[in-house]
């Protein structure tokens, strides 16, 4: 059983499968996260999408995300400058913006791996 919330979106630009996208220039719009700084609505599922074509992104549930480090199962989930999920780790004084928790430990950048959605922040 799937407990997943999925929206449908245009694609701002292109966009990778499992990255984490926040809105672009209108409400029906996403483009890829940037930062961990950004609000990130959601993860982009198992299918790239050109700029222009329609894209699937789940905003509440497990999914998936290519991750931009290794990190530990249990990590708060942040975006690194090409929306893919690194541990939250902000400076003193500076917000990040959590997506979620790590539910399995990617070993290094480019793997795959299972996120628990739960969008919060943390401060340094």
């Amino acid at each position: 059983m799937s407990n997943v919330l999925a929206k449908n979106y245009v694609a701002g630009v292109a966009i990778p499968a499992y990255t984490l996208v926040k809105f672009g220039s209108d409400d029906s719009t996403v483009v890829p996260a940037a930062a961990a700084t950004d609000f990130v609505i959601g993860v982009t599922m198992d299918i790239a999408a050109a700029q222009g074509e329609r894209v699937d992104v789940e905003v509440i549930g497990t999914a998936y995300v290519v991750a931009g480090a290794a990190a530990a199962r249990g990590a708060l989930v942040a975006s690194d400058a090409s929306g893919r999920g690194v541990t939250a780790a902000p400076a003193a004084g500076v917000n990040n913006r959590i997506v979620g928790i790590f539910l399995e430990a990617p070993s290094a950048a480019g793997d795959v791996v299972r996120i628990l959605l739960n969008q919060g922040s943390l401060q340094g």
